[in-house]
């Protein structure tokens, strides 16, 4: 009788609690130690799982693997040398679609370096430890200003939640000082507004709003909002952003930055078409002027952004219309002419 109670003890050492976790120990193992490019023998498989205190025999890992094969994961069998060899073939990820992914989050000038290198350490999980050397290596640090507010990675979150509630927001809004500081506009006022959706522009996050106290639709950028509250007012303006075309809104704009919007003639040389195109969308009218220039004309909020830009393109995209616009442009060339003259 003592022997068989010392044998059981023995037998329950062996196996340790440890055991009802062997299932999660071979999805790890298989997640992070193999892929296409790199396989585990059965033995190698049964080592593995003994270092996290796991004991197995062929016989039950042929099951397990079977039973993990049923439940979804694409695990494949080859052999080689007559030895067979175990991987896990596909995942949700492809590594072309992380590597996407990884540039995106880095190059995203909202978020802090430091959320940027949790969030790619999240996204180097969801492959093999030899892809997510790749993902590492795919990480270029380009000295990109990045942005300073930790709590934006939140705020994109609440105002989602606030959208989906059809609730109004309250927040404090907040610029740059010459200490390098943030400091609240206008002494740290209160902004009510009703969110509507979130924009992507130009590597930023902007918040499009209904200001019920102006009477009309316009933008903030998530980075410059702070202490954003949900309310429990319901949104307003729901017939206004009804008939607001975003895709237009956010196309007129440049670097969002808000000015008059007007419809302005542009001639261009026939090689800028493209850029254009990029510009303005595939639904611009296209009208040939002569055999090097064609016109078009479209719907701009006109800026010192927008003016900003034209100038950039080296003379190969014009205004011609209307005067007001071309002579704002007059103005502007005549004011940096004045500036750097010696």
């Amino acid at each position: 009788m003592p022997g068989t109670i010392s044998y059981n003890m023995n037998m329950a050492e062996r196996k340790g609690d440890k055991q009802k976790l062997k299932m999660l120990y071979l999805v790890k193992i298989f997640t992070e130690e193999t892929d296409d490019m790199h396989w585990l023998t059965m033995p190698e498989i049964i080592n593995k799982l003994e270092a996290y205190g796991v004991n197995a025999d062929r016989k039950t890992l042929y099951r397990d693997i079977e039973e993990l094969r049923n439940f979804g994961l694409d695990i494949l069998t080859c052999k080689e040398d007559r030895r067979f060899y175990y991987y896990l073939a596909s995942r949700d990820f492809e590594l072309a679609e992380l590597k996407l992914l990884v540039d995106s989050v880095q190059s995203a000038r909202f978020m802090t370096d430091r959320k940027s290198s949790q969030l790619i350490k999240k996204l180097e999980s969801l492959v093999s430890k030899y892809d997510a050397s790749k993902l590492h290596r795919q990480v270029i640090i380009t000295g990109r200003v990045k942005g300073g507010n930790e709590t934006i990675y939140y705020n994109v979150d609440r105002l989602h939640d606030a959208i989906n509630e059809d609730r109004q927001i309250r927040f404090r809004y907040y610029d740059w000082n010459l200490k390098k500081e943030m400091q609240p506009r206008y002494d740290g006022m209160w902004y009510q507004r009703s969110p509507w959706a979130l924009v992507w522009d130009d590597e930023m996050y902007y918040l499009v709003v209904y200001d019920s106290k102006h009477g009309n639709i316009t933008h903030y950028r998530v980075d410059k909002m702070k202490e954003i509250e949900i309310l429990d007012e319901t949104r307003e303006g729901k017939d206004e952003f009804k008939a607001f075309n975003l895709a237009h809104y956010t196309r007129s704009l440049f670097g969002m930055y808000a000015g008059e919007e007007i419809k302005v003639r542009l001639e261009a040389d026939n090689d800028m078409i493209g850029v254009v195109i990029d510009r303005f969308g595939k639904d611009i009218i296209v009208v040939p002027v002569d055999d090097k220039h064609f016109q078009t004309t479209v719907s701009v909020a006109v800026s010192s952004h927008f003016l900003g830009w034209i100038m950039s393109l080296d003379g190969k995209i014009r205004i011609v219309g209307p005067d007001s616009v071309v002579d704002k442009m007059k103005g502007m060339i005549q004011k940096l002419s004045e500036q750097y003259c010696v």
